[in-house]
């Protein structure tokens, strides 16, 4: 071999260790695994993803860790192939190593899936089934080739809190980024309007208030969904670090809500955050979606100059 071959090989397989180096560094800022944190004490209130982060602003946001408090999210399979229907499984697995079984319901569910592509195109939010053996699966279609990350929000019974656990998983086929919505305080969809309104502030419960309208009309007959009028899930740009959040008021059996639906929502840091708002009206749940600029000044969500019934609050009575 002559000096300068040896030369090159050198180089190759220099460029090669950092190449593999980076890709190790990248995978761990992506899904790293949290440190473990204790129980909250007898007596504490245990906020959790669905909770949102009021208890600690400036503690690590759910959603971007494959592993938190000894319970790690376990995908089956990790590659999908787009416009097919497929099964979506996984096992939540608990500190012994075992696929976890027992769950508390939160909002009238074991589990919560959310799923969603990176640039936060194609976002659902879905309720797959538990076997005996503790796997979670639902058939799913996966829109377009990209990579996805999927949400799972639940509550273990042996720990008495909720957790959100996110992991990657990578769809076949030209990705072709979808561009975010510019900030807006209105979204339309299948006849119904939807405007938002609020003062949102970084590292403060902010108070975030949507109205729905259909036809020029308020919607007073909003159908409870899980037990509330609205599901918000909030999605912060660039990391996918994750709130999910309920309406202050709480939709008991018999109850009709809107148009208003209020949320308090305690947003990390400044940033653009993506909104999911979940609602339902003659028996079918359709999502509002909403780009959010949070600064640190209370920058307002100026409404439209019509806000539809926006000064009546959830709940009505029969």
């Amino acid at each position: 071999m002559t000096k300068a071959v040896a030369v090159r090989l050198g180089a190759f397989a220099g460029a090669v260790a950092l190449a593999f180096a980076g890709a190790f560094a990248l995978g761990s800022a992506v899904d790293p695994v949290a440190a473990a944190d204790p129980a909250p004490s007898a007596g504490e209130h245990a906020d959790g993803g669905m909770a949102g982060m009021h208890s600690d602003p400036g503690a690590q946001p759910p959603g971007l860790a494959v592993s938190q408090s000894g319970y790690t999210l376990v995908p089956e399979a990790t590659f999908f192939q787009p416009g097919k229907a497929q099964t979506l499984a996984f096992t939540i697995q608990g500190p012994d190593g075992k696929a976890v079984t027992q769950y508390t319901q939160t909002h009238e569910k074991d589990l919560h899936l959310i799923v969603v592509r990176r640039d936060l195109s194609g976002f659902r939010h879905v309720h797959p089934t538990r076997a005996a053996d503790g796997t979670w699966s639902i058939p799913f279609t996966f829109t377009a080739g990209g990579q996805w990350r999927i949400f799972t929000d639940f509550q273990p019974t042996a720990l008495g809190k909720t957790l959100t656990l996110g992991a990657d998983v990578n769809v076949s086929g030209l990705y072709i980024p979808v561009p975010l919505n510019e900030p807006a305080s209105a979204y339309s969809i299948d006849g119904y309007d939807v405007t938002l309104a609020g003062s949102p502030v970084a590292g403060k419960e902010s108070e975030l208030t949507f109205s729905v309208s259909k036809a020029g009309k308020p919607v007073t007959d909003l159908q409870p969904y899980l037990g509330a009028f609205g599901h918000l899930v909030s999605l912060r740009g660039g990391d996918l670090a994750y709130l999910h959040t309920h309406p202050s008021a709480e939709a008991k059996a018999g109850m009709k809500g809107g148009p208003a639906i209020k949320f308090g929502t305690t947003f990390p840091t400044a940033g653009t955050y993506s909104l999911f708002l979940d609602f339902q009206h003659a028996g079918k749940v359709r999502t509002a979606e909403f780009t959010v600029t949070v600064g640190s000044d209370g920058t307002a969500i100026v409404p439209p100059s019509e806000l539809p019934g926006a000064e009546e609050e959830t709940p009505h009575g029969h």
